[in-house]
């Protein structure tokens, strides 16, 4: 999750919030693909140069969509109820983990497709960090051995916006299919 910075200003907060609604609305008429800053600009009754001082940029802007969506995706997996979250052994977490990130992937993804278009934040952006640092936590509490940081990545990997994006839409593959798909790989990388 974002670490929480300093307050910010009220009319600030106003302009964000009104931002992301017409940004969140474009994106559900249109699809993300198709929004760009200028369009949030006009829908939001703002200047470009405003949306652009509070995003940076397109993918910035998409980041901040994804924000709540990836806030509430991590609760559950970080204190959420078992076998998502604590209590449940840790392949049995590891399997719940990847079926639940699919699912939140295959939910909102265009947007992640959108905010997976710079190269230079691909693996270092908060949620991937986050996603990488609870799945080796799981793979060192089940006892993995091996190199679990190269583990992790293989795993990460599977859970990869554009390869789910390729695989349901291109190949046609239903998610139960990846589903299953991450259940096998688990298991077999447990064993």
């Amino acid at each position: 999750m974002a670490d929480e910075g300093p307050q910010e200003r009220a009319d600030a907060a106003r302009n964000r919030i009104r931002l992301l609604e017409a940004a969140s609305r474009l994106v559900a008429e249109h699809g993300a693909e198709h929004v760009t800053m200028e369009a949030v600009a006009a829908a939001a009754s703002v200047g470009k140069g405003t949306v652009f001082r509070r995003f940076g940029d397109r993918v910035g802007l998409m980041l901040a969509l994804l924000d709540h969506a990836e806030r509430e995706h991590q609760a559950a997996f970080l204190t959420g109820p078992a076998p998502l979250g604590p209590g449940a052994p840790p392949v049995e977490r590891l399997e719940a983990f990847g079926v639940a990130t699919l699912r939140h992937q295959v939910r909102y993804l265009d947007l992640f497709l959108a905010a997976d278009q710079c190269s230079s934040r691909r693996f270092t952006a908060p949620p991937r960090l986050v996603r990488a640092a609870h799945i080796t936590t799981l793979l060192r509490e089940a006892g993995v051995g091996g190199d679990v940081d190269l583990l992790t990545e293989a795993l990460l990997g599977f859970l990869d916006t554009a390869l789910i994006s390729h695989l349901c839409k291109q190949r046609g593959l239903p998610v139960e299919r990846l589903e299953a798909g991450w259940r096998d790989l688990v298991g077999r990388l447990v064993r």
